[in-house]
């Protein structure tokens, strides 16, 4: 007569919790502190970029008008308009 076939079981019964790595949190912690970080980079960056580009242009601004006005003062000098 045949009889059932074997199981192998290890374990009679399977354990509550899969066992949790202490590093793989840290890790975990670790990547979305850098990515909060690099976000608020990010934003302070894009920021101050801003106002880089407000300050240069009002500095060429302010320089372009001063050559404009040393030109105009010279060619009103040299051609006595």
């Amino acid at each position: 007569m045949a009889q059932p076939a074997r199981t192998f079981e290890t374990h009679s019964t399977p354990p509550d919790d899969p066992p949790v790595d202490p590093f793989a949190i840290e890790e975990a912690y670790r990547l979305h502190r850098a990515r909060r970080a690099a976000r608020a980079r990010r934003h302070r960056e894009k920021r101050w970029a801003g106002v880089r580009f407000w300050f240069l242009l009002a500095v060429g601004i302010v320089v372009a008008v001063l050559l404009a006005t040393r030109t105009l003062g010279e060619i009103e000098r040299v051609f006595g308009l």
